[in-house]
């Protein structure tokens, strides 16, 4: 029932103009959101994210080849981090745990309540999108998009426009599972002939399914990158609630 009443509180803010101490204390908890988060996964080192639908099972070829790419690029250094639930993000923390590479997820409350799945070092469990998908990116130094819904979709678009803007720099991002994006694909070609984006945004975005070619295109980035992203993890400090990210 807690669970189900802190769902709510993103909706009921949503809803329009409310009291001022409603709007105070919900900014509050926003904060208190972020700096959890903040001691959790402040110490994660390089990590990239993979976004993904949570409906696939593990005899899915999506499943299957999330775990396969996640693992190949867990053995080059990174963390692996994701939405922490079922589908696509299990099977990436899954790939990751293959090769004792580092697993994080940052889970969120739904009605229907979504389980942090068995594969994760560590993990939170946020009740707001907006500061689930913030931290999704603050740590992460590429990005991953697996066949999913209207949640990926978001993830994907929202972060592309942070990086075409300018917000975040160009980091990568891989698009797997080119049959499922075919239309995405087209519908880049369309607004680049409309000329609703320029000619160069063509190139934020890796369409592949290869296995190499991903994990290729990251390091690429990752050795002509020289941003904090690409740091070892910091020490935590225990007086400040902090937790070093470590293996399970």
């Amino acid at each position: 029932m807690r669970k189900f009443r802190r769902y709510l509180l993103e909706k009921e803010f949503l809803s329009g103009s409310r009291s001022r101490w409603q709007e105070l204390k919900y900014a509050i908890d926003i904060l208190w959101q972020f700096i959890r988060g903040f001691q959790k996964m402040h110490f994660l080192g390089p990590t990239v994210t993979v976004f993904g639908s949570a409906r696939f099972d593990e005899n899915h070829p999506y499943y299957k080849m999330a775990r396969e790419v996640s693992a190949a690029i867990a053995q080059q250094g990174f963390a692996i981090m994701t939405g922490g639930g079922p589908g696509i993000m299990e099977a990436a923390n899954r790939g990751a745990k293959d090769v004792n590479g580092l697993s994080v997820g940052c889970n969120i409350v739904l009605p229907h309540e979504q389980k942090e799945n068995p594969y994760l070092d560590k993990f939170i469990t946020l009740d707001s999108f907006f500061v689930r998908k913030e931290l999704l990116r603050k740590y992460s130094f590429a990005f991953i998009v697996f066949p999913g819904g209207y949640g990926t979709l978001d993830e994907f678009f929202e972060t592309i426009t942070l990086i075409q803007t300018g917000k975040i720099e160009k980091f990568p991002i891989v698009i797997m599972g080119v049959e499922f994006h075919k239309n995405i694909h087209n519908h880049i070609d369309l607004m680049i002939e409309e000329g609703t984006i320029s000619p160069e945004d063509y190139n934020l975005v890796l369409f592949t399914d290869s296995i190499q070619e991903a994990v290729d295109h990251i390091n690429y980035y990752a050795q002509k990158h020289k941003g904090i992203k690409l740091q070892p993890a910091k020490r935590p400090m225990k007086i400040l609630g902090e937790t070093e990210a470590k293996h399970a």
